[in-house]
């Protein structure tokens, strides 16, 4: 499935923002939180719902409703919790798993360190929390570790994407559809995103 791109004055607005190196710890995590919610709406753009009679003030009416329990968000730690909070304001009662990676420094490659998913994952729509989708790697690694839990149906979220990142995630696991707010050009030779905006991690977290 080719990746969707949020093209969206508000979204360029907030991202020229999150981008500026000058935008302090508080500001970078709102906007973080506010554009993975953006996101969340269009990634449950297909979403099932069922038929239920409710009374309004009214009368009483046939409507749809959303079954929560059916989803489930999972952030690649440290940086995807940056974007929970925005996403769980669209789905409150989503349940929360976590996987642990950080980046090896030497081979660029993502090492596992945690994984902790809600019972019965595999019967739950899994959406993947990350901001940066760089080299794909750590987004490969959680596709498969969900996966061997027998999840089915997954998506990925990302606030800003790499078209090699990107390009390697959509040919090995063509199955899972990627949302980005937004498309950089190119990864540079220490496999950072460019332009970027830094490591997102440190900047929700205040740590650099």
């Amino acid at each position: 499935m080719k990746t969707i791109e949020l093209n969206h004055p508000l979204i360029q607005h907030k991202l020229a923002i999150l981008r500026d190196k000058k935008t302090g710890t508080k500001e970078f995590r709102e906007l973080i939180s506010e554009i993975a919610t953006f996101l969340c709406y269009e990634a449950m753009k297909d979403a099932t719902l069922e038929e239920v009679e409710i009374e309004t003030p009214i009368t009483t009416m046939k409507t749809g409703k959303l079954n929560e329990d059916n989803y489930a968000f999972v952030p690649i730690l440290r940086a995807g919790t940056g974007m929970l909070e925005g996403v769980i304001s669209v789905v409150p009662n989503a349940k929360i798993g976590h996987i642990g990676m950080y980046r090896n420094e030497e081979t660029f490659e993502p090492v596992n360190y945690f994984f902790k998913v809600p019972k019965d994952i595999e019967k739950r729509e899994v959406i993947i929390l990350d901001p940066m989708l760089a080299t794909g790697g750590s987004a490969i690694d959680a596709i498969e570790l969900l996966k061997s839990k027998g999840v089915k149906k997954m998506k990925f979220l990302s606030i800003i994407g790499a078209p090699e990142g990107i390009e390697r995630v959509e040919r090995e696991h063509p199955d899972v559809q990627i949302y980005c707010a937004h498309i950089d050009n190119q990864l540079n030779e220490n496999k950072y995103i460019v332009p970027g905006l830094g490591d997102a991690g440190d900047r929700i977290f205040g740590t650099k």
